[in-house]
């Protein structure tokens, strides 16, 4: 299963806001720390307002920030509001699937059941697993980080 940009680059933009607490963050300053068209993260964005995961300012001096605590945002939550179909093959779109064997074929069940696990895995994080200190990153992903990993922030 390979998720979308549109799902890759929400999970991005509010890793990026769970990590600036302290400040009121633009559409242009995430664009540009990952690399992402504004016109495309706009639409995220928006998405992502329109969903509750973030509240937005508008104005002079105005940004966007996470609307509730990152350990309230789960990211299975994230992922199931974000994608336009988890439809894993083409047997899973109702009434739209040209396969001869769907009548016989096992296989339909078996990715339903990897989906379900995929699901269930990411259910059990929170937005709030994602960011912070190296040591919640060791802990959750085993992910190894050193002093010199770890990005100076202007």
């Amino acid at each position: 299963m390979q998720l979308t940009r549109f799902t890759d680059y929400s999970l991005r933009a509010l890793m990026y806001l769970g990590e600036r607490l302290d400040h009121l963050v633009t559409i242009r300053e995430i664009a540009e720390a990952h690399d992402i068209s504004e016109n495309h993260l706009m639409k995220i964005v928006h998405k992502l307002a329109m969903l509750g995961y973030i509240e937005t300012v508008r104005g002079k001096g105005g940004g966007m920030r996470l609307a509730r605590p990152a350990g309230m945002i789960n990211l299975g939550d994230v992922v199931r509001n974000t994608e336009e179909s988890l439809d894993i093959a083409e047997c899973f779109e109702a009434g739209n699937s040209s396969c001869t064997l769907l009548s016989t074929c096992i296989l339909k069940s078996i990715l339903a059941d990897a989906k379900k696990n995929f699901f269930a895995t990411l259910d059990l994080y929170q937005l709030s697993d994602l960011i912070g200190t190296p040591a919640t990153l060791t802990r959750v992903a085993g992910i190894k980080i050193t002093r010199k990993d770890i990005p100076v922030q202007p």
